[in-house]
């Protein structure tokens, strides 16, 4: 997708009674990153095509927007 940078995903080590993911996206705009979460794409991406009668394993999920601060490398 326009804009679209890059995806980083982080397995938590320290948790022995789930397992926690965080999935980081880096767009260009928020606007770019706006347009994805508004398209069909997300929303097959997002959709699941298993039975529904059975219950999710996914306890939560939540998206925050950040900006980077400048960085020393």
């Amino acid at each position: 997708m326009k804009g679209f940078v890059k995806v980083q995903v982080l397995i938590a080590k320290n948790l022995s009674e789930y397992d926690e993911l965080n999935v980081n996206m880096y767009w260009k705009t928020i606007e770019d990153f706006n347009r994805w979460k508004n398209s069909a794409a997300f929303k097959e991406a997002h959709t699941s095509s298993t039975d529904t009668s059975q219950d999710s394993p996914i306890l939560g999920s939540e998206i925050t927007i950040s900006e980077i601060a400048p960085t020393l490398e």
